[in-house]
C-alpha cells in the first residue's frame, strides 16, 4: 500500500486532477492569486457571500487552515489546468465524521470562468471525494436565499431542494441571512455522477 493510501481522506486535503481544473489544498501563500481570481467585478464586494478581497486574503486563508486544524474543514484552491492560474477556492466544511456528512461550500470562481465547465468539473471531482474516498451518506450545499444565481446552480447539479434555513446567519454588513438548503445522498449519487460527466464532458 502506497503513502498516499495511507492518508486518512478526513484528515487532509488530496490533490483532485480533472480535465480542465486540478484541486489542491489551500495554503498561506494563496492570498494573491485568490485575490487575482476575484478582482474582474470586485467580487469580494458581493454582499450575498464571502470572498476574499486584498485587505481580507490573509485571514480568510488564516481560518480554513484553522478550520483544517480542527478536523471540520478541507480547504481547496481552483487552478485551471491550461495555464496554471488560480480561478478560486472551494471546500469541504461542517464535516461530521460519525456521521459521514460534510458541506460543500465556500466556493468563488473567477467571472471569466463561470457559466463553463469549471464549476461542474469542480464538483464532480469534489462529489466523487465525498462518496467514494471518504464514504459519505450525505453531502450538504446551501446558499443566501437572495442568490437565485447559485441556487440555480445547485439545482442543476441534481442536489434536492430541503427548504429555507430562516436567520441563519449573519452577514459582514450585518444582514441576517435566509439560507437555502439542499443535499444529495448516496442514493442519489450514481445519477448526479452521470449528469455532472455529461456537463463536463
Amino acid at each position: 500500500m502506497s503513502a498516499q493510501q495511507n492518508i486518512d481522506p478526513w484528515l487532509t486535503a488530496p490533490v483532485l486532477e480533472g480535465r480542465h481544473v486540478t484541486l489542491r489544498p489551500l495554503v498561506a501563500g494563496d492570498a494573491a492569486g485568490l485575490v487575482e481570481a476575484a478582482r474582474e467585478g470586485e467580487l469580494w464586494s458581493m454582499a450575498i457571500t464571502v470572498i476574499p478581497g486584498p485587505d481580507s486574503a490573509e485571514t480568510y486563508i488564516a481560518k480554513a487552515l484553522q478550520l483544517q486544524e480542527q478536523g471540520l474543514a478541507l480547504p481547496f484552491v481552483i487552478v485551471e489546468r491550461a495555464t496554471g492560474t488560480i480561478l478560486g477556492s472551494s471546500r469541504f466544511m461542517d464535516m461530521d465524521r460519525p456521521n459521514l456528512k460534510l458541506e460543500i461550500g465556500a466556493t468563488f470562481i473567477a467571472r471569466r470562468a463561470q457559466g463553463t465547465r469549471v464549476n461542474p468539473e469542480i464538483k464532480l471531482l469534489m462529489l466523487t471525494q465525498a462518496f467514494e474516498v471518504m464514504g459519505c451518506n450525505r453531502v450538504m450545499l446551501q446558499t443566501d436565499e437572495r442568490n437565485l444565481h447559485s441556487q440555480a446552480a445547485i439545482e442543476k447539479l441534481g442536489a434536492t431542494r430541503e427548504g429555507v434555513m430562516r436567520h441563519d446567519r449573519i452577514m459582514a454588513d450585518g444582514f441576517v441571512r435566509n439560507s437555502v438548503r439542499y443535499s444529495i445522498i448516496a442514493e442519489e449519487w450514481p445519477a448526479v455522477k452521470a449528469g455532472l460527466l455529461a456537463r463536463v464532458g
